[in-house]
C-alpha cells in the first residue's frame, strides 16, 4: 500500500501505519489485497457475490475484527456484501469503514452491505466511518445497508460517522429483533456545498422485552441537504426510543420524517426530533473566551458531533 492507502484507513480505523490487531480484511478498488483471520476468528471469501463471510466462535471475548474498504481508482463502482456470523455468548469488535480518494472527473461509488446474525447472547459493537478526499470533479459516492437480526438475549451497539468529503449518501439500518434484545444506533453526519445524506432506520421490535435507541446527530451547512427517515414498529411488550438533532447554517436543509407503530398495548415508543441554528447565546459565551464568531461556530459544532 501507498502513502495514500495508509492515510485513508487512518482516517476511517483506529490504525496509525499498517498495524491492525486481530482478525482484518483489507479491500481496495473492489478487489481484497490483505486478510488474517485468528483461532477464533474465520474470513472467507464469498462464491456467489463479491465479499466476505465472517464467522466468529461461540464464547469469543473481546476479540477486533477490521474489515475497511478504500478506493483510489476514479469511475469505479464497488459493490460488496459481507455477512457476519457471530457464535453464541461471543462478545467482539467490528470496525469497518470506507475512504475514497478521487482526484479526477469521475464518479466513485462504494455500497457496502453488511448482514449480522447474532446467537443467543452474543454482542458485537460495530463501528462504521465514512471519509472522501480529493481533488477531482468527480462525486465520491458512499450506500451502506446494514441488516442486523439478534436472537434472544444478543445486542449490537453501532456507531456510524460520516467524517467529511462524501458528496451522496443513502444509509439504510434495518433490524428484526427477539426476546430480550437491544439494538443501539448512534449516528454523526455533516454536510457541506451541495452535498446530500440520507438516511433510512427502520427495526421490528418482535421479541419481548426488545429494545432499541436511535440517536442522529448532523450538521448541514452552505446548500447541503439531509433527511432522516425512521419507522419503529412494536409488536409487543417492547422499548424504542428515536431521537433526532440537527443544526443547520447557511442554506442547509434537514427533513425529518419519524414513524413509529404500536401494535401491542404494552409497547413503548417515543419519537424526538430537534432542528435549529447554532443558539446565540452559545456564541456569545464563547467569544467572551476569546474566539471570534468562526470559532465559535466551530467549537459547537466540534462538541455536538463529538
Amino acid at each position: 500500500m501507498d502513502k495514500t492507502d495508509i492515510s485513508l484507513l487512518e482516517q476511517i480505523t483506529d490504525i496509525q501505519g499498517e498495524t491492525f490487531e486481530g482478525a482484518y480484511n483489507i479491500r481496495k478498488n473492489g478487489k481484497g489485497v490483505e486478510r488474517k483471520v485468528t483461532d477464533n476468528i474465520n474470513i472467507v471469501t464469498k462464491k456467489d457475490v463479491s465479499g466476505i463471510d465472517i464467522y466468529v466462535k461461540e464464547n469469543t471475548k473481546f476479540e477486533i475484527v477490521h474489515i475497511p474498504v478504500i478506493i483510489t481508482e476514479s469511475g469505479l463502482n464497488d459493490v460488496v456484501y459481507n455477512d457476519f456470523y457471530i457464535g453464541k455468548n461471543a462478545n467482539v469488535y467490528i470496525i469497518a469503514g470506507c475512504g475514497i480518494h478521487n482526484d479526477h472527473h469521475k464518479d466513485s461509488q462504494h455500497d457496502g452491505i453488511h448482514r449480522f446474525f447474532l446467537e443467543e447472547g452474543a454482542k458485537v459493537k460495530y463501528i462504521e466511518k465514512h471519509y472522501g478526499e480529493g481533488t477531482g470533479t468527480g462525486k465520491r459516492i458512499l450506500n451502506p445497508v446494514t441488516e442486523v437480526h439478534l436472537k434472544k438475549g444478543s445486542s449490537l451497539e453501532m456507531e456510524s460517522t460520516q467524517i467529511k468529503g462524501v458528496d451522496s449518501t443513502v444509509r439504510e439500518t434495518r433490524g428484526v429483533l427477539e426476546d430480550d434484545t437491544n439494538f443501539i444506533v448512534t449516528e454523526k453526519i455533516m454536510t457541506h456545498g451541495m452535498q446530500s445524506a440520507k438516511t433510512i432506520f427502520e427495526v421490528e421490535l418482535n421479541g419481548r422485552n426488545s429494545s432499541t435507541k436511535v440517536t442522529s446527530r448532523s450538521v448541514a451547512t452552505e446548500n447541503s441537504i439531509q433527511q432522516f427517515q425512521s419507522k419503529v414498529t412494536g409488536n409487543t411488550e417492547c422499548f424504542g426510543h428515536v431521537e433526532c438533532d440537527a443544526i443547520i447554517k447557511d442554506e442547509g436543509k434537514v427533513i425529518a420524517i419519524p414513524e413509529i407503530i404500536a401494535n401491542n398495548v404494552n409497547a413503548n415508543l417515543i419519537h424526538e426530533a430537534a432542528i435549529g441554528k447554532i443558539a446565540g447565546d452559545q456564541l456569545m459565551k464563547l467569544m467572551t473566551l476569546g474566539l471570534n464568531e468562526k470559532e465559535a461556530e466551530q467549537a459547537i459544532i466540534d462538541g455536538f458531533l463529538k
